[in-house]
């Protein structure tokens, strides 16, 4: 498949958030080695180029903006009627003579609000005269701002903002616009479909956490935990891995665990993982769910502001240690709005739980003086699934990590270009 993106950009700032979502686009695309070409108004900078637009697997094509010699201005035609300037038709052909050009060897295009905006419309009449020549090229219009209120009579050219082109399917960011939109260009809602904006969060972290990200699928996860700590049996990784289990057996859940490991001199540390993800998978992991951030590239330790960052990505904090004396790390993921467990035996942790309303479980742990160990009736695992059941509801039941999960997961550009954009493609 060859796939064209039209949106006649004189410009490439990220200020504009027409330009981000091209570029969330593209990504999407180049990801999935979709052939790209993307076309531009000839006075469109080179200099300007950033990000995703550096990829040199996007043909840059820069649309003709002359006639005899001098720049087209385009002009704002947003009302349904009125009488259009006079070099208009002509610059609808030299338009159209270009898009018949460079979209003939391409199998869809992607406009980007060329048929809503006023100062479009030389460009949405140009692409339908040039769609006369070009049967067989299927046409995707997006539109991003509210549909217009359709008027109860237009004339040609004006008329183009509010007639449907043949071959175009139009997509609109929300469901709630679909029925608008569709009286916007006199189409049935079954010609128009949903496409969201997507939140790329990755884009914003630093280069460790985009290292974990391409080699761990967390976004998509409905419960993800990072546990930091040295890899010793006193920080009971195994109880993490234990607990997560449980909450994925009992809740069905997609659950991810990451733990942000460094060496300790006490352990033999591949010994200590395999316990671990031993524990993990009895109560209900499976292995490709869990990672230990040593395995993939940090072999002695994460950033320290990485680990803030995943911390803004996951939404469940599990803090079973044996001994702590203040527990900085669960601060920090209480900072970044995460769901805290932890163990109610450890006087620090007790201490700063409460003051932070932790859910609290209780495992084997040192106090002043003297050190406690748990028993369970009639079983640790029945013990696990028990709590794990009462997290999982009131993590549901609380709208800011219901909010900060749907944003991850729903509105990532992985999850819009499987569940929305992909499928308007291929099954167009």
């Amino acid at each position: 498949m060859k796939v064209a993106i039209l949106t006649m950009f004189n410009g490439l700032s990220s200020t504009y958030s027409l330009v981000n979502i091209v570029a969330e686009q593209l990504r999407m695309l180049l990801d999935a080695n979709i052939e790209i070409k993307l076309l531009v108004s000839e006075h469109c900078p080179d200099n300007e180029k950033h990000g995703v637009f550096l990829d040199e697997r996007i043909k840059w094509v820069k649309i003709v903006n002359k006639i005899n010699d001098e720049i087209i201005h385009w002009r704002d035609y947003s009302q349904p009627k009125g009488k259009v300037h006079d070099t208009f038709f002509e610059e609808v052909d030299i338009f159209a003579e270009n898009f018949i050009q460079h979209l003939s060897d391409v199998d869809v295009c992607i406009m980007h609000d060329i048929h809503f905006q006023g100062w479009h419309l030389v460009h949405n009449v140009a692409i339908r005269k040039a769609q006369e020549q070009l049967p067989n090229l299927k046409f995707i219009a997006f539109t991003h701002s509210a549909p217009a209120n359709r008027p109860p009579k237009t004339e040609w050219p004006f008329s183009a903002r509010y007639s449907p082109m043949p071959n175009t399917i139009y997509v609109y960011p929300t469901q709630s616009g679909i029925p608008a939109l569709a009286k916007q260009y006199a189409v049935p809602e079954g010609r128009c479909r949903v496409v969201s904006n997507s939140l790329n969060l990755s884009e914003f972290l630093s280069k460790g956490v985009q290292t974990v990200i391409n080699q761990f699928d967390f976004l998509s996860a409905d419960i993800f935990v990072v546990y930091p700590g040295r890899l010793t049996t006193a920080k009971k990784f195994e109880k993490v891995a234990s607990l997560c289990g449980a909450i994925k057996k009992v809740s069905e859940s997609k659950v991810k665990v990451l733990f942000c490991d460094f060496p300790s001199n006490d352990i033999e540390s591949e010994t200590y993982k395999t316990l671990i993800l031993f524990e993990g998978c009895k109560n209900g992991l499976d292995y490709k769910d869990i990672v230990f951030t040593s395995d993939i590239g940090f072999q002695h330790g994460f950033p320290r502001n990485g680990v803030l960052e995943l911390f803004s990505l996951s939404n469940l904090f599990i803090c079973p240690s044996f001994s702590e004396s203040f527990g900085l790390t669960v601060l920090e993921a209480a900072s970044k709005g995460n769901f805290l467990i932890l163990n109610e035996a450890v006087p620090a942790l007790e201490e700063l739980g409460k003051k932070l309303n932790a859910f609290f479980m209780r495992w084997d742990a040192r106090n002043f003086g003297f050190d406690t160990k748990e028993s369970y009736k009639p079983s640790e695992q029945a013990y696990f699934e028990e709590h794990a059941t009462k997290v999982i509801s009131l993590m549901r039941e609380n709208p800011i990590l219901h909010a900060k999960t749907i944003a991850r997961q729903r509105f990532s550009p992985e999850w819009v270009w499987r569940n929305q954009l992909e499928p308007l493609l291929m099954g167009y």
